[in-house]
């Protein structure tokens, strides 16, 4: 029989102050992970700082912000009006606390729950904060959330606020910013806020033509026509088609880039599609219209709702909502237009006027429109007859083992949470995969089986591909035919041996990504899992290495007796012991492109012709077996 648990007065917590941020810390960052992928909580404490400063220029105060980081340590300068001398401890400490409650100090923007610095305050090592105003400042020193010290006295610095962090190495473990994610960031503020300066690591970054820059700056080929760029009233849009495959459309809401979209990117491209069909007055298929599309939005909304803390999806459907009361206490509810509403009527009319216009590139656009529509029939009929014979011959249930979340299962409900955990590894042989199944959450975890080595997209047309059986099997499994919207697993996760024919299967997964699904990767659902290379191990204690270097460690820790095993396959590894690697602290590397990255360039590189470029690449990065070989103890 069960042991019975005792449930008293005694089990009734209460936690005082940022106890709950470090206790859930997920519910306010998202993710904690050590800096290596971009969405990682360490750039969200970065950022939830940063967006204070941007905050104070949108509202007139200050015109650069400095941004510093200098061995982890982060330090963040801007020149608004500061925080009210009386509130600076109270404004990083207490929940629910702050000025942007209130609409006359803050209007559209994008922190307004009264959690972010506070996080920042509860995840850090050492918090610091310090106010200038009218001479005077109030400064406070936290350890871990908690209030060490804290002054006033006169200064003589610029009217602003100054506040410095280090991330607790206790919530983040070993990390590192990569300042590739950083400048990004940097830069993207720096669109979306035309004349304003921010100051990296002494590097200025400042932009006069807002995101008509951040397009021209991303371009990785040439564009079929100048990018057009369209402003209005809390509204700004750039356009333009590329021969590439795919949408790339950057989205931003009050200066925040909401890299997984929501109701302004929905509307955004559901409003082109729809102008250009009015345009030409013919029936085209969106994806038609959209194919090929590079472009970027930006909106301006007041009291936006977005999914979760970290802010990367829109879920408001109004420009604004204010809720007000009569003095008998009755409740109205005024909203403004909706963003779907807005977006369309603002697209309809100002591309229409610019085509009418500029008529030159009328043509451009629509022969972009009719040959995209041409290849996309052409290969759905090729994709359809290849998924009939697949059908007959049984082959999917032998390729893709499903997860319970695509069957309705009660225990996994389509929350936010289980969306986002939702995963499909991608591996190959009977081996590998077995012991993902075997090893697997089966609620979230799919497992999807390649035969061998799949083709190499590169050098084959866009028909050959199609016609392609596993490729078939794979789009049908990712849910992506159609489109993007379609996709059913938040992380796609390439699972391959770390030997020379792994790394060769693992580039040509990439690679079809690349060329046909690039948004997969832009928005970052494609992965690669680390698997341990050695075993380390002694009669107490394993201990699982992903290097030479942490090899080396462990040995050096558990001393004598130790046992080391190499694990060169998947397979090698029992299902037992896989387990522990893709759990929810599973190592990942997420696959990115940073902006100015051409695809067509990078394939080119790596699965093009042979060049002395490439071999010397590959001699100047190639780890020998030799060097991950065990060593006699």
């Amino acid at each position: 029989m069960a042991e019975q648990i005792k449930y008293t007065d005694d089990n009734i917590i209460t936690l005082e102050g940022v106890q709950h941020i470090r206790m859930r810390p997920g519910m306010y960052i998202g993710r904690l992970g050590n800096g290596s992928n971009q969405g990682d909580g360490i750039y969200v404490l970065l950022k939830e700082v940063v967006d204070n400063s941007i905050d104070e220029y949108a509202m007139g105060y200050g015109k650069q912000v400095q941004i510093r980081i200098e061995d982890n340590e982060v330090t963040v300068r801007d020149f608004g009006r500061g925080i009210p001398l009386d509130s600076v401890v109270k404004a990083v400490s207490i929940l629910n606390t702050g000025g942007k409650f209130d609409d006359k100090a803050f209007k559209k923007s994008v922190g307004l729950n009264g959690v972010g610095t506070k996080a920042v305050n509860a995840l850090s090592e050492r918090f610091y904060v310090c106010s200038h105003r009218g001479g005077e400042c109030s400064w406070a020193s936290f350890e871990r959330g908690e209030l060490k010290d804290s002054g006033k006295g006169p200064t003589k610095e610029k009217d602003g606020t100054l506040v410095r962090f280090f991330p607790d190495r206790m919530m983040f473990g070993d990390f590192h910013y990569n300042m590739d994610y950083v400048e990004t960031m940097v830069k993207n503020y720096s669109y979306l806020k035309k004349g304003l300066t921010l100051v990296l690591n002494d590097t200025p970054y400042l932009s006069q033509n807002g995101l008509l820059d951040l397009v021209n700056d991303n371009l990785t080929e040439d564009p079929l026509y100048p990018p057009i760029h369209l402003e209005g009233d809390d509204i700004e849009i750039v356009l333009s088609h590329g021969n590439s495959y795919g949408e790339n459309i950057s989205s931003f809401v009050n200066g925040q880039n909401t890299r997984d979209g929501g109701t302004h990117l929905a509307a955004y491209r559901e409003a082109i599609a729809k102008t250009l069909k009015d345009f030409f007055k013919k029936n085209y298929e969106p994806a038609d219209c959209r194919q090929g599309i590079v472009g970027a939005i930006s909106i301006q909304i007041q009291e936006p709702n977005f999914e979760g803390q970290t802010k990367t999806k829109l879920g408001s459907n109004y420009m604004w909502e204010k809720q007000t009361r009569d003095k008998d206490g009755t409740l109205h509810t005024d909203i403004g237009p909706t963003i779907r509403s807005f977006v369309n009527d603002f697209v309809a009319k100002n591309l229409d006027n610019y085509l009418r216009i500029h008529k030159e590139i009328v043509p451009v656009i629509e022969d972009k429109i009719k040959a995209s529509q041409q290849e996309r029939i052409e290969i759905s009929g090729i994709q359809k007859k290849t998924r009939e014979r697949n059908k007959k011959s049984n082959i999917y249930n032998k390729k893709l083992r499903d997860c319970k979340f695509h069957f309705n299962d009660k225990q996994t409900e389509k929350t936010q949470e289980n969306i986002e955990k939702s995963s499909i590894f991608i591996t190959e042989g009977d081996s590998a995969s077995g012991t993902i199944t075997r090893a697997r959450n089966a609620n979230f975890q799919a497992v999807f089986s390649l035969l061998g080595k799949p083709m190499n997209c590169y050098k084959e047309s866009r028909k050959k591909v199609a016609e392609n059986e596993e490729l078939n099997l794979l789009v049908n499994a990712l849910g992506v035919e159609e489109d993007l919207d379609g996709l059913r697993y938040n992380n796609i996760i390439v699972a391959t041996d770390a030997d020379d024919d792994g790394m060769h299967i693992r580039m040509l997964v990439l690679t079809f990504f690349m060329k046909y699904y690039p948004d997969l990767i832009r928005r970052g659902h494609v992965h690669i899992l680390q698997t341990p290379l050695f075993r380390v191990r002694n009669k107490k204690e394993n201990r699982y290495c992903y290097s030479r270097e942490e090899k080396e460690k462990a040995i050096a820790a558990l001393k004598s007796g130790v046992e080391i095993t190499r694990f060169k396959g998947l397979g090698e590894i029992s299902p037992d012991e896989f387990s522990d690697f893709i759990g929810d602290d599973m190592r990942l590397d997420q696959v990115s492109l940073a902006e100015e990255e051409s695809i067509a360039e990078i394939m080119d590189f790596y699965m093009g012709q042979n060049t002395v470029e490439r071999q010397q690449f590959i001699t100047a990065n190639l780890r020998s077996e030799a060097e991950l070989e065990d060593v006699d103890i």
